[in-house]
C-alpha cells in the first residue's frame, strides 16, 4: 500500500497541521471537512495524506477571516474558477489593510519624532533641515473662514480619501512668505492634511523636497509674529531666501492640557 494512502488517526492529522483535533471534529460536524474513515465499532475518525491539500486551504481561508458559510459554498462548487475568485477578494482586503498599517506606522513614526523632539528640542534654536518632498491634500481658507466650517473642510476631505480615523493623518496651517513679509500674519490660505498612504500628486500640493528653515513656538497664537520676525532676522543674517508657504503644525496636541503649552514647529522652504 502507497505510504500516502495509509489512515492517520485524528490526533495525527490534526499535529500534521498544527491544529486541534477538536476542529477536525467540529469541521466534520458542520459537514465541511469529513474524515476519510470512521471506525463502526468505536467511532474514531481516520484521515489520509490527500485531504491534506483541502485542509490546507480550509485552514487558509479561516485565516483569511472567510466566513464558515463562504467555504461551505466553495467546498460545494470547489472550483479553480471559484477559488481564483474568492483569492482575490481577500487579496484586495490584505492591500487594504496593509495600506492602513503603513499609514498607522508612519503616524506612530511621526508621533515618535515629534515626542523624542520635545525631550531634545531648544525652543529658541531655528535650523536649517533637509525634507523630501510630500504630497498634502489642501483646502482654502481665509480670514472669514470659521472654525466650523474649518471642521466641516478637513471632514469631507477625510472621507473622500477614506480616512478611518483622525489619526491616519497629521495636519496643519499654509500661510504665504509674501503675506509674512508683509506683516500679514493672520492671512492664512490654507489647511493641510498630510496622508501616509497617497503615492500620487494629481490635483495635490506637493511640498517641495529640499532645505527647510525650522523653528518652533510656544504658546497662544498671539506670540507668532514676533517668532516669524526672528525666523526672517535669522533668514537675512544668513543670506538665506524664503518662498512658497509656511507649513505649521502642532507637535504635541496629545500630551498637554493647556494653550500656554502648546507647540508650533515651523518650516519654511529655502531657495537653493
Amino acid at each position: 500500500m502507497n505510504k500516502k494512502d495509509k489512515l492517520l488517526t485524528i490526533g495525527q492529522f490534526a499535529a500534521m497541521h498544527g491544529i486541534n483535533k477538536k476542529t477536525l471534529m467540529w469541521y466534520d460536524e458542520i459537514g465541511l471537512f469529513k474524515p476519510a474513515a470512521i471506525n463502526p465499532e468505536n467511532g474514531y475518525r481516520f484521515y489520509n495524506y490527500h485531504q491534506s491539500p483541502v485542509l490546507e486551504t480550509i485552514l487558509l481561508l479561516r485565516e483569511l477571516d472567510v466566513s464558515i458559510g463562504e467555504i461551505h459554498d466553495f467546498m460545494k462548487n470547489r472550483s479553480a474558477e471559484n477559488l481564483k475568485c474568492l483569492l482575490e477578494e481577500r487579496i484586495a482586503d490584505l492591500d487594504m489593510q496593509i495600506s492602513h498599517l503603513q499609514a498607522v506606522r508612519k503616524t506612530l513614526c511621526t508621533h515618535h519624532q515629534n515626542m523624542n523632539t520635545l525631550l531634545t528640542m531648544d525652543l529658541s534654536e531655528i535650523s536649517i533641515i533637509e525634507k523630501e518632498a510630500c504630497c498634502l491634500v489642501t483646502v482654502d481658507i481665509n480670514q472669514h473662514t470659521s472654525f466650523e466650517q474649518e471642521v466641516e473642510l478637513i471632514t469631507s476631505e477625510t472621507e473622500k480619501y477614506r480616512l478611518g480615523r483622525l489619526h491616519e493623518a497629521s495636519y496643519g496651517s499654509m500661510i504665504s512668505v509674501d503675506s509674512l513679509l508683509y506683516g500679514h500674519f493672520d492671512d492664512y490660505s490654507k489647511l493641510f492634511i498630510e496622508i501616509p498612504f497617497l503615492s500620487y500628486c494629481d490635483d495635490l500640493h506637493t511640498m517641495p523636497g529640499g532645505k527647510y528653515l525650522r523653528a518652533f513656538h510656544k504658546g497662544s497664537w498671539d506670540g507668532i509674529p514676533k517668532r516669524y520676525r526672528e525666523i526672517f532676522d535669522y533668514a537675512a543674517s544668513h543670506d538665506l531666501t524664503l518662498h512658497g508657504f509656511s507649513y505649521e503644525r502642532g507637535i504635541n496636541e496629545n500630551v498637554i492640557d493647556r494653550i500656554e503649552d502648546y507647540i508650533v514647529q515651523i518650516e519654511i522652504p529655502v531657495k537653493p
